[in-house]
């Protein structure tokens, strides 16, 4: 297991690992929202802790830091 992904999976919930899975494909809110049948606001929550948690600014750098990338 890479060391992004063990980080994600000490730090957060299923349901937020499942919104940076479909955030890293490219999906927007709306459609995350949908797509886990909760709302767009849910979104932006999970979104803000999950930023919060891992250190990055925007869903651009999570989507490094799934990919590998870089974080910041």
């Amino acid at each position: 297991m890479s060391g992004s992904r063990r980080r994600i999976g000490e730090q957060l919930t299923a349901r937020q690992q499942e919104v940076i899975l479909l955030v890293a494909q490219g999906l927007s809110n709306k459609e995350i929202a949908r797509r886990l049948n909760i709302s767009e606001g849910t979104v932006k929550i999970h979104l803000h802790t999950i930023y919060h948690h891992l250190g990055l600014r925007n869903r651009t750098a999570l989507t490094a830091f799934v990919h590998g990338g870089r974080a910041d």
